[in-house]
């Protein structure tokens, strides 16, 4: 669902850019005053799991592919939703900053459809269904995963309007065509999320609100962000992501083709010129650990002093 440049006008750019600022200004506030987490290596874990399993594209029906969002699974992990809109708009800046996955005038929209809405929808929902079901823990995972399907739906609506009000497609066509694409990708999102949570709730429950991680045994979950980001995304799905295949379908995909100015990027496409698949798994690997370090120094920066 990252839009690239050429798919929103600048009004809207500016103004999602705007609403963008506001939100992860609040955030920065808000995460100092209510941090969850008692020590900045989860969060920097957790936005680098984000990054890594963004890479992997799982196919979908009709030639179409979809990726993990992560906005419902950050809030739940972090068990707050304010650092996990800090975390996934980390991920979407160095995404377009670095591999040229969605558009630098487009950055705006795609933290706000993603990083704020898609967060707190996931957060929102998760938390109203574990009050439905009686809060047992061992529910967590189905509550997450509902709300986390739900909240990729959400945020292709709102993607669509992004469209509509940039002239980039007429509302009749774009918004059941967004909405049904992203209710099969969400399916997957959440699956994703369920199975998330139930390995950690079973195998690692300090990696979850409410227990103190134990530090001696960080090695099993870094290594196996690294594997994925360098191994698992050799065998991501090469078909085209949701709104990539409606803009290919309703015919204004060319609009991301003819910028005319592109920012250059060191590894636009997740790849090193000349490494090949080599090269996928490097980039892969540097932006995991981008991703950690830049997460990592968030969650020192808004931490409260006495932490």
């Amino acid at each position: 669902m990252h839009i690239p440049d050429g798919f929103v006008s600048l009004p809207v750019a500016a103004v999602t850019g705007l609403a963008t600022v506001t939100a992860i200004t609040i955030s920065l506030s808000r995460s100092q005053d209510n941090f969850g987490l008692r020590q900045a290596p989860i969060m920097g874990l957790t936005t680098a799991f984000i990054f890594a399993a963004q890479m992997i594209n799982f196919p979908v029906l009709g030639g179409t592919s979809g990726h993990l969002l992560g906005g419902a699974l950050a809030a739940v992990i972090l068990g707050n939703p304010w650092a996990a809109t800090l975390c996934i708009s980390t991920v979407l800046l160095i995404q377009g900053l670095l591999f040229a996955d969605g558009g630098i005038t487009a950055l705006g929209a795609n933290i706000l459809n993603m990083g704020i809405i898609g967060v707190w929808t996931g957060w929102g929902l998760t938390q109203t269904l574990q009050r439905l079901i009686g809060g047992s823990k061992n529910r967590l995972p189905l509550a997450a995963g509902i709300a986390a399907g739900v909240s990729v739906v959400v945020a292709a609506i709102a993607c669509s309007l992004e469209l509509i009000l940039s002239g980039t497609a007429e509302p009749a066509i774009i918004l059941p065509a967004m909405t049904g694409i992203h209710a099969l990708i969400g399916i997957g999102e959440g699956i994703i999320t369920a199975g998330v949570l139930t390995y950690l709730a079973q195998v690692r429950p300090d990696l979850l609100p409410g227990d103190r991680p134990q530090l001696q045994k960080w090695l099993v979950p870094v290594v196996a962000t690294l594997l994925i980001a360098g191994v698992l995304s050799l065998f991501a799905s090469a078909w085209p992501d949701g709104l990539e295949k409606v803009a290919e379908m309703q015919g204004f995909l060319p609009l991301a083709e003819n910028v005319r100015v592109k920012i250059p990027t060191p590894f636009a496409d997740y790849e090193i010129e000349g490494l090949g698949a080599i090269g996928t798994s490097i980039s892969g690997i540097i932006g995991t650990l981008i991703c950690f370090g830049a997460a990592f120094g968030i969650a020192q920066f808004v931490k409260p002093k006495d932490a």
